[in-house]
């Protein structure tokens, strides 16, 4: 085993909150870029995160489906809401490519408009994208405490390398590597870290990402902590195997003596 040390962590939800964030930049993706003659955009919806896109949050796994979900949410007619919100996530990936194809979208060109309109934001009002961001505390201090012990860090996200390595320099985090969508999955990303570094542990509040992991002959070994704070389903904390452990903010100061 590897002498250099590293410590694995997500970023949406276990990092930051990005909830306001991924509101924001998607409904502007659907008012400047999506074209869809579906929507009208109120100015009044940027000011507040619906409690139907909170509660799907968690289903999501790629970036382009937030500008897919916004979509629906704001639609002229039959927009998804709260009442109606349990069938769309009951069969949710599903429903994705349904409205993928009903619309003759492409995922990646979806990905894409997000992307721009962060660049959009950025090279508008830095420190207005910057604020739809609120910090853990607690896990910025884990990470700069991980530092102090020469221990590395390592970012795996699905959102853009270029966005996540803008905001964790504004919280004056330097990982030694940030892996953003553009880089595969984080399964596989996990396997590459492995071959070099002792994994101490993955913090990640997607709790499929460490079942895969858990299941990969090559990243079984890893450690595995599920972020309670993050965007959970409601199931998600309970049956939980013996190999994934719950984890709670209060629980990183036992993890520093790792």
């Amino acid at each position: 085993m590897s002498s250099q040390k590293i410590f694995l962590f997500d970023f949406d939800g276990v990092i930051v909150d990005g909830m306001q964030e991924y509101w924001h930049s998607s409904l502007l993706a659907c008012e400047k870029y999506l074209n869809s003659p579906c929507i009208s955009v109120d100015q009044k919806l940027y000011k507040r995160v619906p409690n139907s896109f909170k509660e799907i949050r968690p289903w999501v796994k790629y970036g382009w489906e937030m500008i897919l979900i916004v979509h629906e949410i704001i639609k002229t007619e039959n927009p998804l809401k709260i009442d109606n919100k349990d069938d769309f996530i009951n069969n949710y990936h599903q429903n994705c490519q349904r409205i993928l194809s009903e619309n003759s979208w492409i995922a990646e060109d979806l990905q894409k408009m997000l992307d721009h309109s962060r660049k959009y934001q950025i090279d508008k009002d830095f420190k207005s994208w910057v604020d739809l961001h609120n910090p853990f505390f607690e896990i910025i201090i884990f990470m700069k405490e991980l530092r102090k012990r020469e221990i590395k860090t390592g970012v795996i996200t699905t959102k853009g390398k270029i966005f996540a390595e803008k905001i964790l320099k504004q919280f004056n985090i330097f990982p030694e590597f940030i892996f953003g969508y553009e880089s595969g999955s984080k399964v596989k990303i996990a396997e590459k870290l492995a071959k070099t570094y002792e994994i101490l542990g993955f913090i990640e509040d997607r709790k499929k990402t460490l079942i895969d992991i858990k299941q990969n002959s090559e990243t079984s070994h890893i450690p595995c902590f599920l972020a309670d704070w993050g965007y959970l389903k409601g199931s998600d904390k309970y049956s939980l195997s013996n190999e994934i452990k719950l984890l709670k903010l209060s629980d990183l100061e036992e993890l520093v003596a790792i």
